[in-house]
């Protein structure tokens, strides 16, 4: 097992790792292509992108290879072998629960330990490469403006050589009123050996350049030109890449391990309760203040608290410049509290987001470790019972559990970032749903239940949506007694009046009482009586060498005596469900629907007793003669 296993996971692990990293590379081709980068910075790009993808390569390494090896025993039969030879599935299963648990420690510790400083490198790099000048690529018929301060014009150049043909260059260095353009007949671009300047050298062209001058009213302005035949400058450009300091990331949740991230938590919920209650002592202050306005223009109005003031007399008092001073100096004072009052709440959000997201990823690197279990005891149990080995059933499989996975997770945690879902329900919401999936499959797949057999399906959804299921009674080519048609006749008339007694102490047309429905008995003896006697019937006339006979049998009903009582146990199941009232309402309306179909039911039986033995009579079969 060890070995069929863990060849397996190897495989399927440098597989899984394979596709999370080319997946990572085309979030941030973007940030690489066309900037230079030499092979020892994308190499480390890779080493550190690898890294920190291992723990979430885990999970589905492990639910691949738990496919395919169940389902190469299942498929070999050696899984039959193993349970006819008295060993159960968990005892199969136990050498390798006892192999992920280390795989489980081992992805605790790439994410507590390992995990933290490489996502640090990892963030520096990115940003790194994002502040890297582009590699020089100068397009032809189109401006190009990748040279700061400089806009390059080619007509076009020759590949082979490297020499530019209709070359205009604006140099904005100096300001944009005071540009030096500078066209050539044609030119060479090269980088100086030092790789901080680039070399132009300009063949037969002309330089304009402007004075400058403080007189800005002048509409003459002097310039300077001058024709060259070679000219040579030079243009800072540094191409070099340049590791920025990681101090500036470090603050960030994803570069800490558990220890740091509950001391920051700690530290940042502190800070944020002192500046939440500094921020009411403030509003506290400013808001219940109440200002008295005397009746003179040029005196200030002064603040005081104050019991009780009729501001509308105050108001409609005043003249209308003093009412159009007022309302302008409220509506100013209110626009600032407003916007004062969005940015602290804006302030106040990011804080409680920043901490969110340490607990956030404190709680991953739980959830992640328990991940590989939770996939081994889906994989394992499922391959068992699909019984297909080979790659393809079980990715298949495999990537509809982990697309499961993967939006509950992503979902939980998004939600849990925003503060929508508790932090923990958010991390935990995907192993909630996976684990009691994982739970029963190993049962089934150690009771050897059929999980995927269609008929069983088709036979719940049928009830679900109460479909009656066809009678079909066939004749017997070997019969060793006639029934007794007169017999049969009797019990026919016994079964009408055990019909017309339910039917009379059952109205569909009324609901059933509702507390009687959960409080009363569970069982229908009259009714169950008449699916006996029935039952009984059809059995005795299915040894008839007739063919109306048999024809009209087909036409008892199948029905269950019980559907239209309560389907809990009497106690305490029942009356939960009928306090909860959205359940014990649908048990009660499921009662109701089959009351009517049992009404129906037995109009039935009464109708094809009817119709027997009227056949019994032109057949002549009352005597047992045919």
């Amino acid at each position: 097992m060890l070995k069929s296993f863990g060849i397996m996971f190897i495989g399927t692990f440098f597989i899984c790792l394979f596709i999370f990293v080319m997946q990572f590379l085309w979030l941030y081709v973007d940030e690489m292509v066309g900037k230079g980068l030499s092979l020892d910075v994308l190499g480390q790009f890779f080493y550190l992108a690898t890294l920190t993808l291992v723990p979430r390569s885990l999970p589905l390494a492990i639910l691949l290879a738990a496919l395919m090896t169940f389902g190469n025993f299942g498929e070999r039969v050696e899984l039959t072998a193993m349970k006819a030879a008295g060993i159960p599935l968990l005892r199969v299963m136990r050498p390798l629960i006892i192999f992920c648990v280390p795989l489980c420690l081992a992805s605790f510790y790439f994410q507590n330990v390992i995990i933290p400083d490489s996502q640090l490198k990892l963030n520096t790099l990115l940003v790194s490469m994002k502040q890297k000048s582009p590699e020089l690529e100068i397009p032809e018929g189109a401006f190009y403006d990748g040279i700061e301060g400089y806009n390059l014009f080619v007509d076009h150049k020759n590949r082979d050589t490297g020499v530019l043909y209709g070359v205009v260059i604006y140099n904005f260095t100096d300001g944009f009123e005071n540009a030096h353009i500078i066209k050539a007949d044609s030119g060479r671009l090269e980088t100086t050996a030092d790789k901080n300047f680039l070399k132009m050298t300009l063949y037969d062209g002309e330089q304009f350049e402007n004075f400058k001058t403080d007189n800005i009213n002048r509409k003459n302005i002097p310039y300077r030109r001058e024709v060259f035949g070679r000219k040579t400058i030079l243009i800072a450009f540094n191409d070099e890449f340049n590791v920025m300091d990681a101090g500036f990331l470090s603050a960030n949740a994803s570069s800490k391990n558990m220890r740091q991230l509950i001391n920051d938590r700690d530290s940042l919920t502190q800070e944020q309760d002192s500046i939440g209650r500094a921020y009411f002592n403030t509003l506290k202050r400013g808001t219940y203040s109440v200002y008295t306005i005397t009746g003179q223009d040029s005196t200030r109005m002064a603040e005081q608290r104050v019991a009780r003031l009729n501001m509308d007399s105050v108001y409609f008092s005043a003249t209308r410049d003093q009412q159009l001073r007022w309302r302008t100096s409220e509506k100013s004072k209110i626009e600032n509290m407003r916007s004062e009052t969005m940015l602290k709440k804006r302030s106040v959000y990011l804080a409680d987001k920043n901490i969110r997201k340490h607990r956030i990823e404190w709680w991953n690197k739980i959830v992640l470790s328990l991940a590989c279990m939770v996939f081994f005891f889906i994989g394992a149990p499922l391959g068992a019972i699909i019984r297909k080995g080979g790659l393809g059933v079980s990715i298949l499989v495999s990537v509809l559990i982990f697309i499961i996975y993967y939006i509950l997770d992503s979902n939980g945690a998004k939600l849990s970032r925003e503060g929508e879902m508790t932090v923990w329900f958010g991390r935990w919401l995907s192993t909630i749903v996976l684990a009691p999936m994982g739970a029963f499959f190993t049962i089934k797949a150690n009771r050897d239940s059929t999980v995927f057999n269609a008929d069983a399906y088709k036979a719940a959804f049928r009830w679900m949506v109460a479909k009656p299921e066809e009678r079909h009674v066939s004749g017997k080519e070997v019969i060793i007694h006639d029934p007794d048609y007169a017999a049969c006749s009797l019990q026919m008339n016994g079964l009408d009046a055990a019909c017309g007694e339910w039917r009379t102490r059952h109205d569909w047309r009324r609901p059933p009482h509702y507390v009687r429905f959960f409080r009363g008995t569970h069982r229908d003896e009259v009714l169950e009586s008449v699916v006996e006697s029935m039952e009984s019937l059809v059995a005795t006339l299915g040894n008839s060498r007739d063919a109306f006979v048999i024809g009209k049998v087909s036409d008892y009903p199948i029905f269950n005596a019980r559907d239209h009582v309560c389907p809990l146990p009497e106690g305490w199941l029942s009356v939960v469900a009928a306090l909860l009232v959205p359940v014990g309402g649908l048990l009660w309306l499921r009662a109701w629907f089959f009351t009517r179909r049992r009404t129906k039911n037995l109009e039935r039986i009464v109708q094809t007793n009817a119709e027997l033995q009227q056949i019994f009579i032109d057949r002549k079969l009352v005597n047992n003669k045919v």
